[in-house]
C-alpha cells in the first residue's frame, strides 16, 4: 500500500528543528517509547511539519499524529487554535491521538496501551476491508 504524501511548508523546517532540540519532559518521555520503531514496528517522527503546522509526533504509515497538550493548552485561544489545526489536518487524512502532559509523565503505561490499541484497531480495519 502506498503512503499518502502530505506536503508541508518548507519554512517550518527551522522551527521544527528548534522544537526537537527543546522538547518538553513529557515529549522526551514519549519519544523514548516511540523512536527506533519501538511502537509495534512503526516509524514515528518528532516535531513533524505537515501542511502549515507542526505536530509533536507523526507516523506516515498510519497517518497518525500524536499531540501532548501541556499547561499552555489550557488557554481558551490555544484550545480553539488546536481544534482548527486538527480539523484542517484531518481533512488531509491525518488522524489524531491527544494526551495531557501530566498523563504522559504520570501514567505512561496507559498512554502506550492507548497508542497500541489504536494501532491494532487500524490494522484490523485495514485487513478487514475488501480489496477492489
Amino acid at each position: 500500500m502506498r503512503r499518502k504524501i502530505i506536503p508541508y511548508n518548507p519554512k517550518l523546517k527551522p522551527l521544527a528543528k528548534a522544537l526537537r532540540k527543546n522538547m518538553t519532559f513529557a515529549e522526551i518521555l514519549l519519544w523514548n517509547e516511540l523512536k527506533n520503531k519501538k511502537m509495534k514496528g512503526y516509524d514515528f517522527d518528532r516535531q513533524r511539519p505537515i501542511d502549515n503546522y507542526i505536530v509533536d509526533f507523526y507516523c506516515k504509515d498510519l497517518q497518525l499524529a500524536i499531540e501532548i497538550d501541556g499547561i499552555s493548552h489550557d488557554i481558551e485561544d490555544v484550545i480553539v487554535n488546536d481544534l482548527e489545526r486538527q480539523k484542517r489536518l484531518e481533512k488531509l487524512g491525518v488522524r489524531f491521538l491527544r494526551f495531557d502532559d501530566r498523563e504522559v509523565r504520570k501514567d505512561m503505561r496507559n498512554v502506550l496501551r492507548t497508542i497500541e490499541g489504536w494501532i491494532e484497531n487500524f490494522e484490523n480495519e485495514k485487513h478487514s476491508k475488501p480489496t477492489p
